[in-house]
């Protein structure tokens, strides 16, 4: 089954070109889907155009706060009605799934506890994420560049929280960008954890560019591994071109078309 493939529009669209011009642009080179991370003023005009170009909204952000989430006991109330009205949105737009963050590093907190808090805080939710049939992805996201402080940053910190949630709904936004500054060995850890995977980002390292000859992920590889084992759902593209945005499209649509 060939991946399908879906573009992040807040980190794509550089031009800030309206939604009527670059949803056909995208849907015509064969793209699945489109992302967002927020529902803003914009959304249901995104929704219609998702619609009338066969397109599916394939992610967006479940709740607020990337610093401050599931590793604080305190936030759990809040992060719980967050994602009950994000779920609800989910589940009437057709959107397969929630980016949820583990926040920061917390003083005093060592990282058994954090990971127990994340649990906890999962599974005031997953129940009704698994009643309207919408994953609540944990995104890995990279420490040492991007996102300084942030307590997800491996793949078996992650891993270790949506196991122990033990939920169809509860997986991993595994960003393959992140985890090769982090941890590489890529190919090996997704197909091992297939199952824990709910969505995937793109971005050429260094620098979360094209994904060309310039940097260093064999993106055809980790496309070809990731199909190979039997996953189904979403592979989004969210880097930073470094020309023609529709051009740049073309050629990661190309790489990944396996």
């Amino acid at each position: 089954m060939p991946i399908k493939q879906s573009v992040c529009i807040p980190m794509l669209n550089t031009q800030n070109l309206p939604l009527e011009v670059f949803v056909p642009r995208v849907a015509a080179m064969g793209y699945a889907g489109v992302e967002i991370w927020q529902r803003g003023e914009d959304f249901a005009q995104l929704v219609s155009l998702a619609r009338a170009h066969n397109l599916v909204i394939t992610q967006m952000v479940g709740h607020d706060s990337l610093a401050v989430g599931l590793n604080d006991p305190a936030q759990h109330e809040r992060i719980e009605a967050e994602l009950r009205e994000s779920i609800d949105v989910a589940a009437r737009y057709g959107v397969p799934g929630l980016i949820c963050f583990s926040g920061n590093r917390r003083p005093g907190q060592n990282e058994e506890e954090a990971i127990e808090a994340c649990v906890q805080g999962f599974r005031r939710v997953a129940p009704y994420a698994e009643q309207k049939g919408v994953n609540l992805n944990l995104e890995l996201l990279n420490s040492l560049v991007d996102h300084p402080g942030y307590q997800c940053d491996h793949s078996a910190w992650g891993l270790e929280v949506v196991r122990r949630v033990n939920s169809p709904r509860v997986k991993l936004l595994y960003d393959i960008y992140h985890m090769q500054i982090m941890e590489g060995n890529l190919i090996a850890t997704i197909t091992a954890n297939i199952r824990w995977i709910g969505h995937f980002h793109t971005g050429g390292v260094p620098g979360r560019g094209d994904l060309d000859e310039t940097q260093e992920i064999q993106y055809r590889a980790v496309c070809r591994a990731i199909a190979g084992a039997g996953y189904d759902l979403y592979v989004a593209h969210e880097y930073r071109p470094g020309g023609d945005v529709f051009a740049s499209l073309e050629s990661a649509f190309r790489v990944c078309d396996v």
